[in-house]
């Protein structure tokens, strides 16, 4: 059987990923997809191909043999950007962690390090199969070499053998060069001849079979025509034959063994995958250690390959559980539910894991008395829970009503404020970054899409098997987390501020929101009828019927018919966004309606028909979700309904919070909102005289900042004035440019300049700040709040203009966002803390950007509104005070 070798050459593959997959950065600011790509491709050609032996052949920046024979060769490439330049010594780290072999020589190009490789081993009898992006090496193929080209981007591979060659250019592999010779190549800027196309230069090929042959039979082409640029180019055919000819007979000192397949350096992969935040390959390493979770720790760890879990069925045997316990005061736990996503799901199962000798998983699903038997457990202060994700336990327990206390540490929480730009931090992750061993994640244990299983289908044996892995991880990485939150200076915003707001959140999705279906009914009622309104309205301004949804009817109807200019075009015809309207507002009535069909539309889609499918039939209420790990500046998120983004500008979404209600009768709400909570926060941060004499004093900052801006007596200043005022305010805190102000107020940028510029020079400490901020940025590749939470900002040193121009505004804004959402929380932590300690019959419902909703008791309304002041105001001490507005209704439209 032939050995096999795989030749790859390495600056066409890195090349074609670096423009093939999205830019990825590090939180240092290193671009890393062409190396991420290239390494996929590795790992997918070794486990298609499986050769025994490989080779990476790179070109070096010295010129060739080909440089010096023709300048112009290769000379209108563009230099390679600096995104990518700064990607190949991080491959060539990789690859030699890999142990794979790599060659490169002055003078020569890759091709012909290939070439000469390739011709080597197949004289050796080896089979060859060589990878490129380029088709000048189709000229090596040959009974014993294959030659596969990346085609769209690098995913997928193009099989060229003796037979494709021909199907493909019309000539043998060994008149690729002669081809090549009469065509030319862009690509290389190598000439070719004239007028020569490829059906030409393939039809010549196949009468005269050498370029030397065509020259000297030049005469008898039948084409006067290409007879006489063949003459006239004899010496420019040539020249572009030997430029495209490559070298297989350079004088390497290489023996072919040196390229046979070693076993990788994993500790040195994980130390580089890790540093270039390489999670998925990290996860895909092959682990040829033991696989020893927490070794670094304890010296004993966990070994999740051989774990030994018991499964839990009887009470003598959950009593055990329990003393164990007790002894050691700490486990790890979680829980499955008969589905992953709904509140109303029964336990099925919980998995326990206290230390490498004792892992259980508590059949719950046979025998609910063992949940049962757990309550003190659960409910004991003294016992500390480790989990990744305890707000779905919380939740899962309350429904059983059992209260989680001594919550220790949440591995998910953890990671977040690590790397809080990430979109996933699934405990496989962890398992594979930190642990170097590979687990399941939940995806690959019930699958995806319509085949997916529910965890209440899995055997118990599957359940304690994956329950087994996931808690051993999550007790492995507890001290390393920790560590790392220790290191960063984020171990006291994790224990004060993140960790106790998980309970927070868990209450407030459990205690839902009372919805009234009868408003919604009224609201849809109203919505569809307007909506069909318009819908009439726009059919009469275009003369007719035609789907409005459809951008390409629409297109027709507006650039076509109506004559409207055209704004952008799209691959599938014109472009009808939001934008392309905005710009055509003013050139036909039909465009204010489209603008305001759409938005009743989205209105009735997503809130009106969206809330009637999750309002709760058992509780009436709409159980919105907390997400405490989406945003990178800390601000939590509502989702399942987003509550944070209904559109209060039109009245009907205003109407749209009549819906919800206190929960009865004996019931009101009390809505608690801060006020100008990020410019109190500007104003803290800056440490801005003027502004912060401005908050000291109670003055009306927007009127304020109009009588500096505009230069008129405070007593003087317009509606008007404030407004723009306002907008200039609240555009400073987002690092507004002159053009996003311009388009905000409708002026010209001029004026929106004038309005910046004369704002940062009566507050001239927020110039200052926001200067040190983006120098800071710049300086630390991140930039922090007031409890130090991080953010950061790669784009910071970005070449890219637009790109580097964002992180300077989030370099601006996220200190100042990021705080105001700190001081939510704390505020959030105090109020929730306080109403359960007093044991009343109020409850904290929602928290929205700067707002809290208590659903109160009529009997406490003086109380809870006291209680919230004093601990929203003190939550945190800033050199301004902070000011909390009540309003009391009984739903939450009649509360702004």
């Amino acid at each position: 059987m032939k050995k096999r070798l795989v030749i790859i050459d390495g600056n066409s593959l890195i090349n074609r990923a670096f423009y093939a997959l999205p830019d990825l950065i590090t939180k240092e600011g290193i671009h890393t997809n062409g190396v991420f790509g290239f390494v996929k491709m590795i790992n997918k050609i070794q486990e298609e191909y499986k050769p025994e032996y490989l080779s990476v052949a790179f070109d070096l920046k010295a010129p060739t043999f080909r440089h010096l024979e023709y300048k112009e060769y290769k000379g209108h490439r563009k230099k390679m950007p600096s995104e990518l330049a700064q990607q190949m010594p991080i491959l060539k780290d990789v690859l030699d962690a890999y142990k794979i072999h790599r060659t490169e020589l002055e003078g020569f190009e890759a091709d012909d390090l290939i070439g000469t490789i390739a011709k080597m081993s197949a004289e050796k009898d080896f089979e060859v199969i060589i990878v490129t992006g380029d088709k000048d090496a189709l000229q090596l193929v040959s009974p014993n070499i294959t030659v596969m080209i990346t085609r769209k981007g690098i995913s997928n591979l193009e099989v060229y053998d003796r037979e494709m060659v021909k199907e493909k250019f019309g000539v043998t592999p060994e008149q690729i060069i002669d081809f090549k010779g009469l065509v030319g190549d862009k690509s290389d800027n190598i000439p070719g001849v004239p007028s020569i196309g490829e059906k030409t230069a393939a039809k010549l090929l196949n009468e005269f079979n050498t370029i030397e042959e065509l020259i000297m039979n030049s005469d008898n082409i039948s084409s006067k025509r290409i007879k006489e640029k063949i003459q006239e180019n004899t010496e420019v055919a040539m020249l572009s034959k030997r430029l495209a000819t490559i070298k297989i007979d350079i004088p390497l000192d290489l023996d072919l063994e040196e390229l046979k397949i070693l076993d990788p350096d994993i500790d040195r992969l994980m130390e580089l995958f890790k540093k270039y935040e390489f999670t998925s390959l990290i996860k895909s390493l092959s682990i040829q250690s033991e696989g020893k979770v927490n070794d670094e720790v304890d010296g004993e760890g966990i070994d999740t390959k051989g774990i030994d879990v018991e499964i839990i069925e009887s009470v003598d045997g959950i009593n055990r559980v329990i003393d164990v316990i007790r002894s050691k005061k700490s486990f790890a736990f979680k829980i499955f539910k008969e589905e992953n996503n709904l509140r109303t799901d029964n336990i099925v199962g919980i998995s326990i894991c206290i230390d490498s000798d004792n892992n259980y998983y508590i059949n719950v699903k046979e025998n609910e008395e063992l949940l049962m038997l757990l309550r003190d457990v659960f409910e004991d202060n003294e016992i500390n829970k480790m989990g990744h994700g305890l707000k779905k336990e919380i939740i899962s327990l309350l429904r059983y009503d059992i209260d989680l206390n001594g919550i220790e540490f949440d591995t998910f929480i953890a990671a977040y404020l690590l790397r809080p730009s990430r979109s996933d931090y699934d405990v496989s992750d962890l398992a594979a970054e930190y642990l170097g061993i590979k687990i399941n994640s939940e995806e690959e244990l019930l699958g995806k899409g319509k085949k997916a299983k529910v965890f209440s289908e899995l055997t118990k044996e599957e359940l304690a098997k994956y329950g087994g892995d996931f808690c051993s991880v999550v007790v492995g990485v507890k001290e390393l987390l920790t560590k790392e939150l220790n290191e960063l200076e984020l171990i006291n915003l994790f224990e004060q501020v993140e960790m106790p707001l998980i309970e927070v959140l868990a209450n407030l999705e459990y205690e839902g929101f009372k919805a009234d279906k009868s408003v919604l009914e009224e609201l849809d009622v109203e919505l569809t009828s307007k909506i069909e309104e318009i819908t009439n309205q726009i059919y009469g301004l275009s003369g007719e019927e035609f789907n409005i949804n459809s951008p390409k009817q629409l297109g027709v109807i507006l650039f076509e018919k109506l004559g409207l200019p055209v704004i952008k075009k799209t691959k599938t015809g014109y472009s009808t966004s939001h934008d392309v309207l905005e710009k055509l507002m003013k050139r036909h009535p039909i465009i204010a309606l489209l603008i305001e069909y759409r938005q009743l539309v989205k209105l009735k889609s997503t809130y009106i028909d969206g809330l009637f499918n999750i309002i709760n039939p058992v509780t009436g209420k709409i159980h919105s979700s907390f997400n405490q790990t989406v945003t990178v500046t800390g601000r939590i998120s509502s989702t399942e309904p987003n509550l944070q983004n209904i559109p209060i500008k039109l009245e009907v979404g205003r109407r749209i919070r009549k819906v919800f209600i206190s929960s009865d009768e004996e019931h009101c709400l009390i809505d608690a909102d801060y006020s100008q909570i990020e410019l109190r926060v500007l104003a803290h941060m800056s440490n801005d005289e003027n502004l912060i004499k401005a908050f000291k004093e109670d003055e009306d900052i927007h009127t304020l900042t109009a009588s500096q801006v505009f230069n008129v007596p405070i007593d003087q200043v317009t509606s008007l004035e404030r407004s723009r005022a306002k907008a200039v305010n609240f555009g400073i805190v987002y690092g507004i440019s002159d053009f996003g102000l311009s388009t905000n107020l409708n002026i010209t940028r001029k004026e929106a300049k004038t309005y910046i510029d004369e704002y940062l020079k009566k507050y001239s400490g927020v110039k200052e700040y926001m200067d040190n901020e983006v120098k800071k940025g710049k300086e630390m590749g991140y930039v922090t709040t007031i409890l130090n939470r991080r953010r950061y900002i790669p784009e910071l040193k970005s070449k890219n203009f637009n790109l580097r121009s964002f992180g300077e505004r989030t370099a601006m804004n996220t200190p100042i966002q990021g705080s105001a959402a700190d001081i939510i929380k704390i505020a959030m932590i105090k109020v929730f803390n306080e109403i359960k300690e007093r044991k009343l019959r109020s409850r904290l419902i929602l928290q929205v950007h700067d707002e809290l909703i208590i659903d109160t008791h009529r009997d406490e309304i003086d109380e809870v509104k006291k209680l919230l002041k004093e601990n929203m105001e003190d939550a945190m001490r800033i050199n301004v005070p902070l000011k909390v507005d009540m309003n009391v209704g009984d739903n939450w439209y009649d509360t702004k």
